[in-house]
């Protein structure tokens, strides 16, 4: 059983970043099976380097087409990505120094972090960057 499933309700409708939602989507599944699994804190290092990867592609494809499109919110909607990145930078340290199993932690940061920022954050710059020709 996988926690999210992909919902029209997460469409910012451009395919682009549609796909890279999906992806991001797919990595919160991999870990909430691990934990149901009892292998969350083995699996975890893996999770994190996959997010690691994921933020920087897909926040750098945003940033690009937020700069060339001149996006009003460019700044607001940065610092939303550099404080996410922030954030798995701490959760990787702790993992990395076998503080604590953070694999809940980071469930319920990711799940907290998908509802806010791709369903509040992202459908902001939706219409603005769809106008300006993206789809």
């Amino acid at each position: 059983m996988e926690l999210f499933e992909w919902k029209d309700s997460f469409s910012v409708s451009i395919s682009k970043f549609d796909e890279q939602h999906k992806q991001l989507i797919s990595i919160i599944n991999e870990l909430y099976c691990g934990i149901n699994e009892k292998r969350g804190k083995e699996l975890l290092n893996k999770t994190l380097k996959e997010l690691f990867e994921y933020t920087k592609s897909h926040f750098a494809d945003e940033e690009k087409e937020f700069r060339r499109f001149l996006y009003p919110d460019y700044i607001i909607h940065k610092l939303e990505h550099e404080k996410f990145v922030r954030q798995i930078a701490k959760f990787n340290e702790s993992h990395k120094n076998d503080i604590q199993d953070l694999s809940f932690e980071v469930f319920k940061f990711l799940q907290d972090w998908l509802q806010q920022h791709i369903l509040s954050t992202d459908k902001k710059y939706a219409s603005f960057l769809i106008s300006k020709g993206m789809e």
